[in-house]
C-alpha cells in the first residue's frame, strides 16, 4: 500500500472516526492526571460551521484548518460533518455463562462497571432496567438524567443511572427536530438503542419472549453493570458531531474512570471481501454469528414436498388446507414485481393466495405488508443467490416463511411448472440445539483490512442473529409505521446485536478484573476465542456453505468463560498507538491534528505497523508474482509481541499450525517462563515468504500454552 496516499485519504476522509475515538482516549488520560493535581478540568466545545462561509481557496475543512485555523489558539480540530446510519434469553447459555451470578458472583466491583451506549436512546419503563438488588450509584458517576419530551429526570434509577441526548449536529443540518415524529429527549422512539443497551447490561427478566418465541429469562451479558444512555441518533441518522459530543460527555461523566474499551460493528455489508468498516486497532470490531436457536416456519406444497424456513409471525395461522400459490413476478404490473414493492401487485390476481416474493430492495417486513394489503393470505420470502442460506427472523404481519436459496429455487420451480400450484405455511415455534452453530452470518462484513493490512479485522464474532432483548413502546416489532403491536422484547439481527454482546462481556470481565486495561480485556476476549467446531473444522460461512477464515471471523467466536482467565494478555498503551501513527509516516502536525498532543516521531527509530502489540497477526507480502516477485523471490517480515502474565507463575510452550507451505514461520524464543503476576516477556516472529499470485491469501495459528491456558493468535497472509 502506498503509505503517503493512504495518509492523505485517511486524514481527509476518515479522520472524524480517529479523532472521535483515539482523541477521547488521550484526553481521558490527561483528565485523570489533572484530577490528581487538582487542576481545573478542561472542556471541549463543538461548533458547527457553515461550509458556505469557507474561503473558496480551500478545498475542504481539513485544508482550511491546516492553513488557517491552526494559527488560532484553542481550536482542536476542524472536520467535515458526516452522517452515519444505524447498522437475550438464550445468548448467555449459548456462551456458557448460565446464570451470570454463578460465573462472576454479584459484588461491589461488578456493579461499579458502567456500560455507555451511544444509540437511539432508551425506553426506561421496561423491566430490563429494573434496579432491584443494586446498591447506590457509583460515587465516580457525574452524569445526569436529562429531562425532555416524554422523559423525566426521575426516569433513571440505580440501573439506568444516566440518560442524555445530543442533537445540535442534526438540527444544524435539518432544523429543529419534529417533536410530532420523535422525542427530543433520551426517549427511544426507534427501539435500536433499548435493544443494544439491554443486550449488554439488562437486568434479568423471567418469562421474556416475543409472542412466545424465545421464551425464557432475558438478561444482559453483564446484568450487574450500570447503564448510561447517550442518544445521538435520530430519524435522519447519526451525525458525527453528535456522536463526538456524546462521547466527550461520557468521558466527563467518568464512566470510563479506569479506562474504556470501544466496540464497533464492522457493518452489515457482507459477504463481500473488504466490506468492513471501523478498522482502527483501538476499536474492537465485532462480526455476527448465529445461536443454536431457530424459529422454523414450514412450507408444505401441493406436490407433497416440505421445506423449512423461518418466521416470527404471531397472528391467526393459516389452515392446514392448501391454497393457491403464485410468484409475485407473474402477478404484477411492474418489471420489478418479483420484489413485492409498494403498488406493484395486482390485487385481483393475489387475493386469497400465498405469494412468493424475492428478497432485496425494500425491507423484508415491508414486502409482507404489501402482500397483505393486496389481499393475499401469506408470503414465502425467497432468498436469492446474494443471500444464500441466511435465515433472518422477522415479526411479519401475515403468515410468512423466509426460505434459503435452495428451497426458494425448488418452490419457485414448482410454482412455474405445476398447472395449479398450492401451498400452506405453519409455524414451528422455537427450536433449540440447532447444528452446526455458530455459523457466520452472511450480512456480517468481512476483511481484509484495506486501510492498514497489518491489522487483522474483524477482531472476533459474537451472537448477532435473531437476538431477543428489550424494546421500545413507541414502535411495533416490525418497525413499520402501521404496526400497532406493542412488545417489551423484540428479536432482531445485525452486527449491532453482536457488538453489545461483547460490550457486556467486557463489562463482565472488568468487574472481575478491575485493574485490567482496555487492551488487556480485548486481548482476553480474542486470545480465548474459538474458530473451529469440535470436529476441527472452521466455523461455517452461511453465505457460501464453506468454512470461513480469519478474514471473516478474526480470532474466532467469543468464549467468555475462558476470557475471564486467559493466562496471558497482549497489553497496549497510548504510546503504542502513537508509534503506530509514526509507522504510518504521520508528521507531528498530523498527530497533533488527531490527538491534540505535541508528539514527534523519533527519526532514528524504525517504526513498524506489524509491531503494534496486537493479539492477532496480519502479514501483507509484497512478493506477488507479476509485481516484482518472480519465482524464487522471497521476502522476510519480522513482528515483535509482548505478553503480560495475568495468572499464576507458569511456563508457556509454543505450538504452531499453518495451512501454507509458502511461508516459513520461526519464533524466538519458543518458551516463555513467568515467575510472577504482571511480568512481561517478548518474542519475535519471522515470516519468510515465497512469491505467490496477487490476491492469494493463507492462514496460520500461533498458540502459547501452559497446559491450562491456551493463548491463541490467528495469522493471515496476503500477497499484494
Amino acid at each position: 500500500m502506498e503509505r503517503q496516499a493512504m495518509k492523505g485519504k485517511d486524514l481527509n476522509l476518515g479522520l472524524q472516526l480517529i479523532a472521535t475515538l483515539l482523541l477521547l482516549c488521550l484526553c481521558y488520560t490527561c483528565e485523570v492526571a489533572e484530577g490528581k493535581s487538582q487542576q481545573t478540568t478542561k472542556k471541549t466545545y463543538i461548533v458547527h460551521m457553515d461550509m458556505s462561509k469557507m474561503a473558496a481557496t480551500y478545498e475542504d475543512h481539513l485544508q482550511w484548518k491546516l492553513n488557517y485555523s491552526e494559527k488560532q489558539s484553542g481550536i482542536l480540530s476542524v472536520l467535515p460533518e458526516m452522517i452515519y446510519k444505524l447498522h437475550t434469553t438464550h445468548s448467555p447459555e449459548f456462551l456458557g455463562l448460565g446464570s451470570s451470578d454463578s460465573v462472576v458472583p454479584a459484588s461491589a466491583s461488578s456493579s461499579e462497571v458502567i456500560v455507555g451506549v451511544l444509540d437511539t436512546g432508551v425506553w426506561p419503563e421496561i423491566k430490563s432496567f429494573d434496579d432491584t438488588g443494586l446498591g447506590p450509584v457509583p460515587s465516580t458517576w457525574k452524569g445526569t438524567c436529562e429531562a425532555g419530551k416524554n422523559f423525566n429526570s426521575s426516569s433513571c434509577n440505580r440501573k439506568l443511572i444516566g440518560a442524555q441526548y445530543f442533537s445540535k449536529g442534526y438540527e444544524a443540518a435539518f432544523g429543529p427536530i419534529d417533536e410530532t415524529m420523535e422525542s427530543k429527549s433520551p426517549r427511544d422512539d426507534d427501539g435500536h438503542g433499548t435493544h443494544t443497551a439491554t443486550t449488554a447490561a439488562g437486568s434479568a427478566v423471567s418469562g421474556a419472549s416475543l409472542f412466545g418465541y424465545a421464551f425464557g429469562t432475558a438478561r444482559g451479558m453483564a446484568p450487574q453493570a450500570r447503564v448510561a444512555a447517550y442518544k445521538v441518533c435520530w430519524l435522519g441518522g447519526c451525525f458525527s458531531s453528535d456522536i463526538l459530543a456524546g462521547m466527550e460527555k461520557a468521558v466527563a461523566d467518568e464512566q470510563w474512570h479506569r479506562g474504556f474499551l470501544s466496540r464497533a460493528r464492522p457493518g452489515n455489508s457482507g459477504p463481500s471481501p473488504g466490506s468492513l468498516t471501523n478498522v482502527a486497532p483501538w476499536i474492537t470490531t465485532v462480526g455476527a454469528g448465529t445461536l443454536d436457536r431457530d424459529f422454523p416456519a414450514y412450507v408444505s406444497l401441493g406436490n407433497g414436498k416440505n421445506y423449512s424456513g423461518i418466521s416470527l409471525y404471531s397472528g391467526k395461522p393459516l389452515s392446514d388446507s392448501l391454497v393457491p400459490l403464485v410468484y409475485a413476478g407473474n402477478v404484477s404490473n411492474s418489471t420489478s414485481g418479483n420484489l413485492c414493492m409498494t403498488g406493484t401487485l395486482v390485487p385481483s390476481q393475489v387475493a386469497g393466495k400465498i405469494v412468493i416474493c424475492d428478497r432485496g430492495s425494500n425491507s423484508r417486513v415491508q414486502k409482507g405488508l404489501v402482500v397483505k394489503d393486496s389481499g393475499a393470505l401469506g408470503m414465502i420470502l425467497a432468498n436469492t443467490e446474494l443471500y444464500g442460506e441466511e435465515l433472518v427472523a422477522d415479526a411479519h404481519v401475515l403468515p410468512t416463511s423466509t426460505v434459503g436459496q435452495r428451497a426458494a429455487d425448488a418452490i419457485k420451480n414448482y410454482a412455474f411448472t405445476d398447472p395449479k400450484p398450492t401451498a400452506t405455511i405453519a409455524s414451528g415455534g422455537t427450536k433449540l440445539g440447532v447444528e452446526p452453530s455458530p455459523v457466520l452470518a452472511a450480512f456480517s462484513s468481512r476483511g481484509p483490512n484495506l486501510v492498514t493490512p497489518e491489522v487483522l479485522k474483524p477482531d472476533l464474532i459474537a451472537p448477532g442473529v435473531n437476538i431477543l432483548a428489550g424494546w421500545t413502546g413507541a414502535a411495533g416489532p416490525s418497525g413499520l409505521t402501521r404496526d400497532t403491536r406493542h412488545v417489551s422484547f423484540n428479536i432482531i439481527s445485525g452486527t449491532s446485536m453482536s457488538c453489545p454482546h461483547v460490550s457486556g462481556l467486557a463489562a463482565l470481565i472488568k468487574g472481575a478484573h478491575q485493574d485490567w486495561s482496555a487492551a488487556a480485556i480485548k486481548s482476553a476476549l480474542m486470545t480465548t476465542a474459538y474458530a473451529t467446531y469440535k470436529n476441527g473444522e472452521n466455523i461455517l460461512d452461511v453465505a457460501t456453505g464453506q468454512p470461513s477464515t480469519p478474514f471473516d471471523f478474526g480470532a474466532g467466536h467469543v468464549n467468555p468463560m475462558a476470557a475471564l482467565d486467559p493466562g496471558l494478555v497482549y497489553d497496549a498503551s497510548v504510546d503504542d498507538y502513537l508509534s503506530f501513527f509514526c509507522a504510518l509516516n504521520y508528521t507531528a502536525a498530523d498527530i497533533k491534528q488527531i490527538t491534540n498532543e505535541d508528539f514527534t516521531c523519533d527519526s532514528s527509530k524504525k517504526y513498524s505497523l506489524g509491531d503494534l502489540n496486537y493479539p492477532s497477526f496480519s502479514v501483507p507480502l509484497e512478493t506477488a508474482s507479476g509485481k516484482g516477485g518472480g519465482a524464487g523471490v522471497t521476502s522476510t517480515v519480522k513482528y515483535t509481541r509482548t505478553l503480560t502474565n495475568v495468572g499464576a507463575p507458569a511456563t508457556y510452550k509454543l505450538s504452531m499450525t499453518s495451512k501454507t507451505q509458502s511461508v516459513k514461520i520461526s519464533v524466538e524464543p519458543e518458551s516463555l517462563s513467568f515467575a510472577k503476576e504482571n511480568e512481561k516477556k517478548s518474542y519475535t516472529v519471522t515470516f519468510t515468504a515465497t512469491s505467490m499470485p496477487s490476491g492469494t491469501s493463507s492462514f496460520a495459528h500461533l498458540e502459547w500454552s501452559d497446559g491450562k491456558h491456551v493463548v491463541g493468535s490467528p495469522i493471515a497472509f496476503s500477497w499484494t
